[in-house]
């Protein structure tokens, strides 16, 4: 069965299972005075259901972050133009007026943010970064929100998480510094969390530690995660359903195993085989892809990966290769790597 790039329910949400949140057709632009318009998110879809993982994968600059923006309404009206649908709860978000999705955020979805350091007010301590939600969004009086904020960090494994509400973000490390982030997320405890490569400037023992932290979290909350990186290995272990972008559009959709096994498109199958592998053989070259994520043609009239592409063919910088679903995968590619290509 193959159905278009906008169906995206049966291999985006679990059987069964309604999605908490429905991304369709997303699109997203930038344009300053006398340029052209810059496409940076280009009709992305898909479902995110209660309880599960979804991945957002690709290099820097191929849409992920934007996407994230752009659900949580966190874009600057000047200069941008967001269309599509993010619906959740039978309420599109991107119709909501500016003060009803200001009480959403924060209560209904909660981000956390790729560097801590610059996400957190430098000049407030800790604890009254964490109160103030649980306040406007809970109504809690001082005391109790103090309280409550002291169980979040220590829920989020701060050590001595009292005295810590007295600290600022610079006199923690940044591993707590990214709890801290988690724990204000997770205030009011929300039903969809974004995390956005919340693991890119910590190092290897403390990504772990916040990754193992983030699956219990959704574990125990049944909250829907949407993580967004471009490090595969965080991807083996903690997501559910991958969908790999580049240069804005979903251009593979699969399960995680499927995906790692028998990647099909080029693009997917690159990304794999420039991983390290402790198994290969001493002195074995890394495989890159060649060129760089600017290297990409219009998706108006061509594949944007064509350039970069070593399975090109001549249609592919001619037609747009169009979004179909075979089998719960979703693939984008005029010419995909066979299933059975190592």
């Amino acid at each position: 069965m193959t159905a278009a790039a906008g169906d995206t329910r049966s291999e985006g949400v679990r059987a069964g299972s309604e999605p908490l949140l429905s991304v369709r057709d997303l699109r997203v632009s930038f344009q300053r005075k006398g340029e052209p318009e810059t496409v940076a998110v280009d009709g992305v879809s898909f479902d995110v259901a209660p309880g599960q993982i979804v991945g957002l994968v690709g290099e820097s600059g191929c849409g992920k972050s934007v996407t994230s923006m752009a659900i949580m309404r966190l874009l600057p009206d000047r200069g941008v133009r967001v269309g599509g649908s993010v619906v959740m709860d039978g309420t599109d978000l991107l119709t909501l007026p500016a003060s009803q999705m200001r009480e959403r955020r924060g209560r209904d979805l909660s981000m956390v943010f790729q560097d801590p350091l610059t996400s957190l007010n430098p000049v407030i301590p800790i604890g009254l970064q964490v109160t103030e939600v649980l306040r406007r969004h809970r109504g809690m009086g001082k005391e109790a929100a103090r309280k409550a904020a002291a169980e979040l960090l220590d829920r989020v494994g701060i050590p001595d998480p009292r005295r810590r509400l007295d600290s600022y973000p610079h006199q923690l490390s940044g591993g707590m510094r990214q709890r801290a982030l988690i724990a204000i997320a997770l205030a009011c405890s929300p039903r969809l969390l974004i995390a956005d490569e919340p693991t890119t400037a910590l190092d290897v023992t403390i990504q772990a530690q916040i990754l193992e932290l983030l699956r219990e979290l959704v574990r125990e909350t049944g909250a829907a995660l949407i993580m967004i990186t471009h490090d595969l290995g965080v991807v083996a272990g903690l997501c559910e359903t991958v969908n790999v972008l580049y240069a804005g559009r979903i251009v593979e959709r699969a399960q995680r195993h499927r995906l790692f096994s028998t990647p099909r498109h080029p693009y997917t199958h690159g990304l794999l085989r420039s991983i390290p592998r402790l198994d290969a053989p001493q002195g074995e070259d890394l495989e890159a892809i060649r060129g760089s994520v600017v290297d990409n043609l219009p998706w108006e009239h061509a594949c944007a990966f064509a350039p970069r592409c070593p399975r090109a063919l001549d249609t592919c910088v001619e037609v747009t290769p169009l979004g179909e679903t075979t089998g719960g995968r979703l693939l984008r590619c005029h010419n995909p790597v066979p299933a059975s290509a190592e």
